[in-house]
């Protein structure tokens, strides 16, 4: 019988829920929370994005007045505001639809791999899928309700390296979910993976030992 059978399916343990959508509204409601907040006090006036503007512009630059970054720590961390037409990073703009899609199918596959892929006491998997959720959910909320994504976040704004700015892209806060996610999974599966090789070992030393 395997670990997963012993312990049981994990969509069927209240606790495994109770890790993923805590976890998921949580961050959902911290960054849409965020990114109203950011749009509302960086500029010297609220700036109000609504989904027709958007639709009308091909640059969205235009829709948000000139502004100085408010520098959180110099040459670590600022906020600006800035309209992302793409994906994660600025990434693949103008094809809203497609991410749209492919959202969809991440929150699906999320689930699908929570119910299937996890044990009921893989607490680090359920967070990591609860980020990943969260961060999909917000910015498919502003895809859908915006046609763009709110950004303001800046990391090392302004250091340069061989005359290349090292950190040119502006992001939110779901995106640092969808990486910190992505970095939990992989430790998972690693953890997971060692397990497996500790159980393995385990088992076959007493046959090595037999005459």
């Amino acid at each position: 019988m395997t670990e997963a059978q012993q312990l049981g399916p994990t969509w069927k343990s209240p606790r495994a829920w109770a890790v993923l959508l805590v976890v998921l509204v949580a961050g959902l409601a911290v960054d849409l929370w965020s990114k109203y907040a950011a749009f509302e006090r960086i500029a010297d006036v609220p700036v109000e994005i609504r989904r027709d503007d958007v639709m009308r512009t091909e640059q969205l630059g235009r829709l948000i007045p000139p502004h100085d970054p408010v520098v959180v720590i110099p040459s670590v961390l600022e906020f600006t505001l800035v309209l992302n037409p793409g994906a994660v990073f600025g990434r693949g703009a103008g094809k809203r639809l497609l991410f749209i899609g492919f959202t969809l199918v991440a929150l699906v596959m999320g689930l699908w791999m929570f119910a299937k892929w996890t044990t009921s006491r893989d607490w680090l998997a359920h967070a990591s899928l609860g980020l990943l959720l969260s961060g999909g959910l917000g910015n498919l909320y502003d895809r859908v309700k915006f046609a763009c994504v709110r950004d303001f976040i800046h990391p090392l704004p302004g250091v340069r390296v061989a005359g290349r700015e090292i950190w040119p892209y502006v992001s939110n806060i779901a995106d640092a979910y969808l990486i910190v996610g992505i970095n939990g999974l992989l430790r998972h599966l690693w953890r997971s993976d060692v397990d497996e090789k500790k159980a393995k070992s385990a088992t076959s030393e007493p046959l090595a030992s037999e005459p």
